[in-house]
């Protein structure tokens, strides 16, 4: 970023260096495997992440955003406990985490289920998915920039799904 500075007759500019913006996502899915799949696909992506948090379920997931700063949470719909429904529900009546972005990774098929989701400003990923569409979801819902993303933590696609 150039910035200029303009004093009296003086005027100078300077290249201030933006630090990349670095997220911290919430993987909350009742299977230990996809949750693994999914941090494996975000690393893929190239996308900047500071730090992962897992949950087991939604109320697990609840109980992290009670304690970490969450940029985003990706969220499975089907799980004991607390389903991902059920979650976002809560997130979106408690001001502190309204407006979390959230990103829900399901095989759900019904139109209506998803469009009720949508409605709460939730995006969608169908099971299966590439790293290259999880990136493009995220980057939508965070509003980090391509920029932020370098290109020696990007990786190919060897175009498996997961």
């Amino acid at each position: 970023m150039v910035v200029t500075i303009a004093s009296g007759l003086c005027t100078e500019s300077l290249r201030i260096m933006e630090a990349p913006m670095a997220l911290n996502v919430l993987v909350v899915d009742d299977s230990s495997v996809m949750r693994a799949m999914i941090i494996r696909c975000l690393r893929l992506s190239g996308l900047p992440v500071s730090e992962y948090y897992q949950a087991g379920n939604g109320k697990e997931g609840l109980a992290i955003l009670e304690k970490q700063w969450i940029d985003v949470a990706l969220v499975d719909l089907n799980m004991p406990v607390m389903s991902g429904e059920e979650m976002i529900h809560a997130i979106r009546q408690n001001p502190e985490n309204a407006n979390l972005s959230i990103v829900v990774i399901s095989t759900e098929g019904s139109a209506t289920r998803i469009g009720r989701l949508r409605t709460q400003g939730v995006e969608f990923v169908h099971k299966p998915f590439s790293p290259e569409t999880l990136r493009e979801i995220v980057v939508g819902v965070t509003g980090v920039q391509d920029a932020d993303i370098t290109e020696s933590r990007t990786a190919e696609s060897s175009g498996t799904d997961f």
